[in-house]
């Protein structure tokens, strides 16, 4: 039940205490919630869809329907619960893991993870197409949304999901800033054959054959960013370290699962000894959300490398004083200091909150018996120059926790930006799109173009943004429109630069180099257009 107590027992005052100086500090006392929250919140559960078609071959396709469902409700903004907290509420229910629960099932189930929202359905076939029907139960009323159905070809399984997920997200924000065109192209590049790996990998009930299909999913799509870290994952739980390490290393570090990589990664790196990488990989993850797990991971390979690691373990407590492990490894520290009586008050903590430890009890003799031994909990990994037990390393990662820190900081850049004038907001939305944009986020990117918009209707760069984001999506008409009206607010290289590439993919190699022209004139050193330029010359086209 750790985990799914964590998920709300993460408030904002613990989050502000993990993240201090973080943007919350920056919101004017006036621009702050000054009551309780909304008393509707946006944290959803998406059931696995019924398979109705009578073929089972077809289950899987069940799993699929929170798995995209799950991403593209993360991208409008809600708070999904993950398989993995899922399938935990099923097992501390009692319920088996591949049950198709009731109505009164789910509200249960809803209401043991704090769910505002379930999303359930089922679905069938004919022939080569696909039917999916979908229902929204809002937990707090107990009220079931008007029905929701998508039909599509078997073939094209992803485009069917897509479409159903755009009805349910405009269902539940009808205001929703993103275009329906930029929502269903989310997936245009991941490959159908290996979604369906990737899937049948998830339901696999035998581990060999699960991580045969997820290693055929990410040799079908190398870039697949989630088939490898399930598969990292795969490896991990059958503890082989090496392998996991490896696969998990595949995820590039601007992926949205990269931080729940790199915490496995590290515990892998961990258990293989190496120690600095292993330090290296939890850092990455601490420095953008500090849980104290964390944390207390990065400062035991730390000291595995011989060097003190008190000060995270300080931080760790401070984020969760009520963890025993945390004022454990404190009080390691300190005896390595030789500051035998803060060691004693942290061991008394430890005590405190675990009268059974034996390990500290022991430790704790000691260090008031100096002639006693303690016992090594870790043979093999012995420290030098110093006494006492090793420090403890968290084992358990928990993804709600982690999912909900972002949430709760997001929504407090929210509070920040909503103080700033327009023409300030907007800036920073169009760059917060611009990261987004740059790391393959494009429904989040668009989402901050449109804010940004509505913040400040002459915003140049907010048009520009647009356009990059229809280009992406292969719409040359909407692009080319969106990079003329940034143009003529205020012209921009990022607009002269998609018209550019516009131009020169319809083989108007003319146009393109006016456009680079204009571009450079801007901005002489700009490394996109002069790239431009250059291969617009390679095909014998100068730029005036």
């Amino acid at each position: 039940m750790q985990a799914l107590q964590q998920f709300r027992a993460l408030s904002a005052s613990l989050l502000l205490a993990a993240f201090a100086g973080s943007a919350f500090a920056q919101v004017p006392a006036d621009a702050r919630p000054a009551g309780p929250p909304e008393p509707h919140g946006r944290l959803l559960l998406v059931l696995p869809f019924e398979n109705r078609s009578g073929a089972a071959n077809l289950d899987w396709i069940g799993e699929a329907f929170p798995d995209v469902l799950n991403r593209r409700l993360n991208a409008a903004g809600f708070l999904t619960i993950s398989r993995g907290d899922r399938l935990y509420a099923f097992d501390h229910l009692g319920l088996p893991l591949n049950l198709q629960p009731t109505r009164a099932t789910a509200i249960r189930i809803a209401q043991t993870l704090d769910a505002d929202y379930v999303i359930f359905g089922h679905y069938t076939t004919t022939a080569n197409q696909i039917t999916a029907d979908a229902e929204i139960l809002d937990v707090s009323d107990l009220h079931i949304g008007a029905p929701i159905s998508q039909n599509g070809d078997q073939g094209q399984l992803l485009e069917t999901l897509n479409s159903l997920a755009w009805q349910v997200t405009r269902q539940l924000d009808p205001t929703y800033a993103v275009g329906e065109q930029t929502f269903l192209a989310a997936d245009k590049n991941l490959h159908a054959d290996a979604f369906e790996d990737y899937i049948q990998g998830l339901v696999a009930a035998d581990p060999k054959e699960g991580s045969d299909h997820l290693r055929e999913a990410v040799k079908i799509d190398p870039d697949f960013a989630a088939a490898w870290l399930a598969l990292g994952r795969a490896y991990f739980a059958n503890q082989d370290y090496d392998q996991a390490a490896a696969t998990l290393g595949h995820l590039p570090r601007n992926d949205p699962n990269a931080l729940e990589a790199d915490f496995y990664r590290g515990l892998a790196l961990f258990y293989t000894g190496n120690y600095r990488e292993a330090q290296n990989a939890f850092a990455f993850v601490s420095t953008r959300l500090p849980l104290p797990e964390v944390v207390n991971n990065q400062g035991v390979a730390m000291s595995r490398r011989g060097q003190d690691g008190g000060a995270l373990f300080q931080q760790a407590i401070t984020a969760d004083p009520r963890d025993p492990d945390y004022h454990f490894n404190l009080a390691v520290a300190l005896a390595h200091r030789k500051d035998t009586d803060g060691a004693l008050k942290e061991l008394d903590q430890v005590l405190e909150l675990r009268p059974e430890d034996t390990e500290a009890q022991s430790f704790a003799e000691q260090l008031k018996n100096p002639g006693a031994q303690a016992p090594n909990p870790d043979p093999g990994h012995a420290i030098t120059d110093t006494q006492g037990p090793l420090e403890r390393i968290k084992r358990g990662y928990s993804e709600a926790g982690f999912r909900q820190a972002a949430f709760e900081m997001d929504q407090v850049e929210q509070m920040r930006l909503a103080s700033l004038k327009p023409a300030q907001r907007a800036a920073e939305l169009i760059q917060n799109g611009d990261q987004f944009f740059q790391r393959g986020l494009v429904l989040e990117a668009e989402r901050e173009y449109r804010e940004a918009l509505e913040a400040d209707r002459s915003s140049a760069l907010a048009h520009a943004g647009l356009a990059a984001v229809w280009e992406r999506d292969g719409d040359a008409d909407a692009a080319r429109q969106e990079a003329h009206a940034s143009i003529q607010l205020t012209p921009n290289v990022p607009a002269w630069l998609v018209l550019a590439r516009l131009d020169l993919q319809a083989n108007q190699l003319g146009a393109a180099a006016s456009d680079v022209g204009d571009a450079l004139r801007i901005d002489p050193a700009n490394a996109n257009a002069r790239g431009m330029k250059l291969a617009l010359e390679r095909r014998g086209q100068t730029t005036p």
